[in-house]
């Protein structure tokens, strides 16, 4: 909550500083408690429309009204709004088109697309997202695990939450160690430099339905490549990151626990004219 308030105060005062009139989009980034601004762009971004649906605010349409003369206050917008409900937004990635291509993400742009998940929580919310982003989350099955030295304690509660909602637990040697080690009944499969059946073996078997594997960036080794890629060829749910990680296991729990429903983005705001506008100023929430 506090690097929240820090980067609304920060944005406004750049706003106000660089006389933005309209949309402004700013890209951040925090590394522990700092925050870093990496550009100012006094135009929208891809993240209007996500957000307008989000919150049910037209902000294209403010936008434009407070660019020919209108105000905030009489548009009736003077406060931000409170939802209730979560919505994550998801990159859509091509990589599915391009044979050999790693799946493992750097700082470059390489998403074509984005897509909304919303829904009452989290769980579910990202659940939508990654069922609208072509990846089908399992509900029971085994997960393959093999992460770095730094990601193992932090991988122990998730492969516990999975074990808990019935998963089977498949890891290399020195991960499978480390959760056996912490209470997690795990078996061991081989690398793919280790002999076979390894564990793209199993992949490609249809015996893994979800994969977790952190590695070390450019330094990666080639089995993770391997298994990368082989997640994306045979369809497989995976994440390289442990964020990913917990992310998946929450929404694999909330599905378990809940039935994924549609409802219309309206109910979400409760058609109250409904964005927070006063009427009569030509702005349609819809």
């Amino acid at each position: 909550p506090d690097l929240i308030d820090r980067i609304k105060k920060d944005t406004k005062a750049m706003a106000k500083e660089l006389n933005v009139i309209g949309l402004m989009n700013v890209q951040y980034a925090i590394k522990d408690k700092d925050i870093y601004v990496l550009e100012v762009n006094p135009r929208a971004s891809r993240t209007v429309p996500f957000v307008s649906k989000a919150t049910g605010i037209p902000l294209a349409k403010v936008a434009t009204k407070v660019m020919i003369g209108k105000t905030l206050r009489e548009l009736g917008l003077t406060t931000e709004k409170e939802i209730k409900h979560i919505a994550v937004k998801e990159a859509v990635f091509p990589f599915d088109r391009f044979p050999g291509v790693d799946t493992l993400l750097g700082p470059e742009m390489r998403s074509t697309g984005e897509v909304m998940g919303i829904d009452e929580s989290f769980g579910l919310a990202f659940a939508k997202a990654q069922l609208a982003a072509g990846q089908n989350l399992p509900l029971s099955g085994t997960v393959f695990i093999s992460v770095r030295d730094k990601d193992k304690m932090a991988v122990v509660p998730i492969a516990q939450k999975l074990a808990n909602i019935g998963f089977k637990t498949l890891a290399t040697r020195g991960t499978a160690a480390f959760l056996a080690s912490n209470g997690i009944a795990c078996e061991t499969v081989h690398k793919v430099s280790e002999g076979r059946p390894h564990v793209v073996d199993h992949i490609k078997n249809g015996a893994i339905q979800l994969v977790i594997n952190t590695s070390l960036g450019a330094s990666t080794t080639r089995d993770s490549y391997k298994i990368r890629r082989a997640t994306l060829d045979y369809r497989i749910s995976y994440t390289t990151t442990i964020a990913g990680a917990k992310a998946i296991a929450a929404a694999i729990e909330a599905m378990l626990q809940k039935k994924l429903q549609v409802r219309p983005i309206q109910e979400y705001h409760g058609l109250q004219n409904n964005a927070g506008l006063k009427t009569g100023t030509g702005i349609n929430p819809e």
